[in-house]
This record gives structure tokens, C-alpha cells and sequence, in this order.
């Protein structure tokens, strides 16, 4: 696994929402900042109960700056909704701050691809910084890879799913939140069959992180 400098430097000395995104535009702790249009930093209040924690922000995303505001941004808007969720009362994050992707054959379309280990690892210091700084009640992790960052690389979704867990030891401060992991959006999106049963999934795991607040 490449190893990298990490974000760690690069985190502002006061430790609130605006100076954190404001010094995340300037972060160079790992090489993803050199190919993304921008850094896509958390969304919502400080005040949030609910943290949502996803992989990383898509194209849609790195063009505007904001996450979750793509097509999983916009089924994640759905579930929330139909779990009696007000999407302006939780916090929207990815664990790993820039968009990590491929050019198709054509040269032209920007096609997804997962962050490495080094990468998640070295972007870690702005999600614990976020979460030392909102101080959330319940973390719901959206997808395998915003699970891992937070409850360590050898966690698996389809054993755990849904389950009332806590942070990996070793990224537990004074303050330990109730942490569930669920599907992402996106895998609803791919899936070829059943994504109304698959929407129906998530809305009752959103629905059981809203119980622990």
C-alpha cells in the first residue's frame, strides 16, 4: 500500500466547521488533489445528531463542490424522506475528501473508482476532525469503504450491516458515537433488479440510526 503524508498538517488550529473546510481546499496530504476539479468538503450543521458518512464525492459532485447532490445524493434525499428524516437537520460527508476516477476509452467521461487504503487513511484526519467537531449522536456509514475508514479495513458490510457498533479503538476520542453502516445509494443505482426493496432496506436502517439519536 502507498503510503502518503496525510492531512494531519494541514488541519486549521480552531477546529470548527468553516475553518475546517476552508483549510480542506488546500490539503495535499495525498495525491488525489492533483487530478479532481475540487475539494468536496461535509455539508450541514454543526449541531447535527445524525452523521452521514459516504466513500467519496462523484463527478457530479467535484463539479459543484458539495456531496451527495449527484443521483445518490438525490436517492439518498428519497430514503431519508420516506424514513421521516429532514436532510437539513443531519451532516453529509465522505470519507475521503476528492474525486478518484478513471477517463473512459472516449477520454471524455469521468468513470468512479475506489480509493486505495493509502488514500482513505490519509484523508481520515478531516472525517475525525468533522466528527470531533459536530459530535454526532449516531454515524451511519454508507457503504463498505465509509464503514471501514471508521470501524477498521477488515470490517464487512454483509456481516454487520445494520448493527448498533462503535469506532475502530485506536480513532476513539472523548467522544464515541453510536455508529451503524448500511448500503450506499449508489449500490441501489447499479443493482439490475429489486432496487425497490433495496430502497426499502435503507430507509429502515436510516430509520433505526434516527431510534439512537
Amino acid at each position: 500500500m502507498v503510503t502518503y503524508p496525510g492531512a494531519q498538517e494541514f488541519l486549521p488550529d480552531t477546529l470548527d466547521l468553516p475553518s475546517l473546510a476552508a483549510a480542506s481546499r488546500g490539503c495535499r496530504g495525498c495525491d488525489l488533489y492533483k487530478a479532481a476539479e475540487r475539494t468536496v468538503f461535509g455539508a450541514g450543521s454543526d449541531e447535527a445528531r445524525m452523521l452521514l458518512v459516504g466513500e467519496q464525492p462523484g463527478d457530479q459532485e467535484d463539479r459543484a463542490g458539495e456531496p451527495f447532490v449527484g443521483p445518490a445524493g438525490r436517492l439518498l434525499d428519497k430514503a431519508l424522506e420516506d424514513a421521516g428524516i429532514d436532510r437539513g437537520t443531519v451532516y453529509v460527508t465522505n470519507a475521503v475528501k476528492h474525486f478518484r476516477f478513471e477517463r473512459a476509452a472516449n477520454g471524455k467521461r469521468r468513470i468512479h473508482k475506489k480509493p486505495s487504503g493509502g488514500q482513505i487513511a490519509a484523508c481520515r484526519p478531516w472525517l475525525l476532525a468533522e466528527l470531533d467537531t459536530v459530535r454526532p449522536d449516531v454515524v451511519v456509514c454508507l457503504g463498505a469503504t465509509a464503514a471501514q475508514a471508521l470501524l477498521g479495513k477488515d470490517f464487512k458490510l454483509t456481516e454487520h450491516r445494520g448493527e448498533v457498533l462503535r469506532l475502530d479503538e485506536e480513532l476513539r476520542s472523548s467522544h464515541d458515537p453510536a455508529v451503524l453502516a448500511t448500503i450506499h445509494p449508489s449500490a441501489i443505482l447499479r443493482a439490475r433488479s429489486n432496487r425497490d426493496d433495496a430502497l426499502r432496506s435503507l430507509v429502515g436502517d436510516l430509520q433505526r440510526a434516527a431510534s439512537l439519536r
